[in-house]
């Protein structure tokens, strides 16, 4: 593998892989409640790009682990990461009606089943990591505590909650970055994580891949809050300029868009410079990191 490996068609070929695991894992639309199932399947699949699946199985890789066996744990990932934006699109939070390029779950089913399908698919995950098939070094409690940690009150959810409570407020840049590290990178961490313990990893690697996670994690919510107001809503599959509608801090509007991308590619950098111990296992990582980066939708 060398600098011209084609991180497009490698994201391709992940993303059928991921689809088919959790098409398998997921309940059918044909088993009661049809209307529940149908409205989690909606969702899942409405062509995500699967970036953090692809993360943590790239981690996986970093760690010469295999695909096929760290695929429960990135459909787990998806699962959680499906759910906070379902919600996240709700009335009550950002009120958005599109996402995906197409109409958001409570336009199709209603704001109960789609926060009803949310929990489903955030239960789910706990249920699919099960499924996968533990090593010598880590156990399912130790991934069960991954996943609950990221995803809680003090990572994920914890940034959600502060982001929704600073809309129309003016914060600090150490404030945005506090919610930006929990509400986006903490996802991204733990895909990173949860791609090295598949694999056996070491406590350094583990350390390696936590910060890469981090830096990658913090440059994607700056890049997003970049295409917020650079592009149209068409290109972004959901509703551009609400950042500024709803009167949210961002880094553009902070420390504005030239500042924010130079800001991106030096944690871009950095998360390059965690990946020193992989050597040649890195490269998938480093590839992901530079499309993130160079992305326009």
């Amino acid at each position: 593998m060398n600098d011209n490996f084609d991180i497009a068609d490698w994201l391709e070929k992940i993303v059928e892989k991921v689809n088919r695991s959790l098409n398998f894992s997921l309940p059918s639309e044909d088993l009661k409640p049809f209307n529940l199932h149908k409205a989690m399947r909606y969702s899942i699949f409405a062509g995500g790009k699967r970036i953090r699946p692809a993360i943590l199985l790239a981690s996986a890789k970093a760690c010469g682990g295999s695909i096929d066996r760290a695929l429960p744990l990135a459909s787990a990932v998806e699962c959680i990461h499906t759910y906070s934006l379902i919600h996240d699109d709700l009335p009550a939070m950002d009120n958005d009606d599109m996402r995906r390029g197409r109409p958001t779950n409570h336009k199709i089913f209603g704001e109960g089943i789609a926060i009803l399908a949310g929990d489903a698919l955030l239960t789910e995950a706990f249920a699919i990591a099960t499924t996968w098939n533990a090593g010598k070094t880590y156990t399912h409690r130790e991934i069960i505590s991954e996943l609950s940690l990221y995803a809680g009150s003090l990572q994920m959810v914890g940034g959600q909650a502060v982001d929704l409570e600073s809309e129309g407020k003016s914060i600090s840049i150490q404030e945005l970055k506090y919610i930006h590290e929990r509400k986006t990178s903490a996802l991204l961490c733990l895909s990173t994580r949860l791609g090295g313990m598949s694999a056996d990893c070491s406590m350094e690697q583990l350390r390696a891949l936590t910060h890469f996670g981090y830096r990658v994690g913090l440059a994607f919510q700056i890049i997003d809050d970049i295409l917020d107001v650079t592009q149209t809503s068409d290109k972004l599959g959901k509703t551009a300029g609400k950042d500024i509608k709803e009167q949210k801090a961002t880094y553009p509007a902070l420390i504005g868009i030239e500042r924010s991308k130079e800001l991106a590619t030096e944690l871009t950098k950095e998360a390059f410079d965690s990946l020193e111990i992989f050597k040649e296992k890195g490269i998938i990582l480093r590839k992901l990191a530079e499309y993130l980066l160079h992305r326009d939708h």
